[in-house]
């Protein structure tokens, strides 16, 4: 029968590199007002009432005037065009003087960004989704200063949430060279390796952010993550401990450590963590197999069964349904009840038939029916060992299989 080892909890949500409160400022053009036209009052109204004309020239007011550019009111009689109190002739009306036609002002050119606010500009083409933008923001910062640590971490985490870690690698790497002592560079550099299956580098470096910010949940978080995917439980339990010492209402921090202390066989205290997890989160496939996993241990299978069910209501089908069915095959097993177990190998085996603990489930289970049955069914040996030579092919490294294989193949 397979090992049934404990998982590795996912890395956590990256952390924000600098504080994202900032709000972004609006781009606009400043344009000027365009000048209209002036109004102005008509030559006739600028002038006095005109001397009415004498009947002695009514006839020649009734002709054309020779001056086609005559004054409105004005008479070719000289005598219309006199002043009675003078004698003299009046002056013309003044004349407006003539005015330039108002030319529209020139809209002025955009106020150039400075590199700070292209950062909080790209922040805020990111929340509306504009990621594209934001980084063109980015790389207009960066390239008016190159030593704007803000703009690199803000690409560098763009890039790994789009899932460009080579990106966010090269960006991480700069943001550091121009700060080593910037937690939030430091830890996000050691995501990224995580995220890249770097484990050991990733190792380094969240130790680094530690070292700077000691109680930082997240990164004591993540670093026993790692260690434990590194086969190092040990050296992941003082900081899943730390962890869950930070933050005991943090579910994920719990699920963590019941994880490490699984790989430690401190399976009845892993368990104790996992029920404080389903208090305080959402149920997940990765809790239910842990717990289920640790209850299995501590010969609670009926516990574990219940568990695994539960799972496979929420994923019947998937990689997590793979490995519930598998184990929920080991927990019947255990409880006596083969034809249960068999049954849910081969529902695993039918979801990933690659998938070789539910091989050697299927062919454990045939080799019992043989084993227990008068007479012996041959149908079910000769089913067991085709089961558990494909399960070799798949893992050579299997003694107990070799084993089996040798003593009834």
């Amino acid at each position: 029968m397979a090992d049934l080892s404990t998982d590795a909890m996912h890395t956590q949500r990256p952390r924000a590199g600098r504080p994202r409160a900032l709000s972004a400022l609006a781009l606009a053009a400043i344009v000027g007002s365009a000048g209209g036209c002036a109004w102005f009052r008509s030559s006739q109204a600028d002038s006095a009432e005109p001397v009415k004309p004498d009947r002695s020239s009514t006839a020649s007011s009734q002709q054309p005037a020779a001056d086609a550019g005559a004054q409105p009111g004005a008479s070719d009689s000289p005598v219309a065009s006199m002043d009675p109190t003078t004698g003299e002739a009046p002056p013309a009306p003044a004349q407006p003087a003539p005015q330039a036609a108002a030319s529209p002002s020139r809209p002025q050119p955009a106020r150039e960004l400075k590199p700070a606010d292209r950062v909080q500009e790209a922040e805020k083409l990111r929340a509306e989704g504009r990621v594209e933008d934001a980084i063109k923001q980015l790389e207009l910062a960066i390239r008016d200063n190159p030593k704007l640590t803000t703009a690199y971490l803000s690409l560098a985490e763009i890039h790994r949430q789009q899932g460009n870690l080579q990106a966010a690698e090269r960006a991480g790497r700069e943001a550091l060279a121009l700060d080593p002592n910037n937690f939030d560079a430091r830890y996000n550099y050691a995501l990224t390796l995580h995220m890249m299956g770097r484990v050991t580098d990733g190792v380094r470096e969240y130790l680094r952010a530690l070292a700077l910010r000691p109680n930082d949940r997240e990164a004591n978080l993540n670093l026993a993550t790692a260690y434990l995917q590194l086969n190092e439980p040990a050296q992941a339990l003082p900081y899943a401990q730390k962890a869950v010492r930070l933050d005991a209402d943090h579910g994920p921090g719990r699920v963590n450590l019941g994880a490490v202390l699984g790989a430690l066989d401190r399976h009845q205290e892993a368990v104790n963590e996992y029920e404080a997890a389903a208090e305080l989160m959402d149920l997940s496939p990765q809790l239910l197999l842990n717990w289920a996993d640790s209850l299995g241990k501590i010969q609670r299978h009926q516990e574990a069964v219940n568990t695994l069910e539960r799972l496979l209501q929420m994923e019947p089908t998937g990689p997590n349904a793979v490995i519930a069915l598998e184990r929920l095959g080991s927990s019947y097993f255990r409880l006596r009840q083969y034809e249960r177990a068999l049954d849910a190998f081969r529902r695993s085996v039918e979801l990933d038939p690659g998938h070789y603990p539910g091989l050697n489930g299927v062919g454990v289970c045939l080799l019992n029916r043989y084993l227990t049955t008068e007479p012996r069914d041959k149908a079910a040996l000769d089913e067991a060992l085709r089961a558990l030579r494909k399960s070799l092919q798949i893992n050579d490294r299997q003694p107990r299989i070799v084993e089996l294989l040798s003593r009834y193949g």
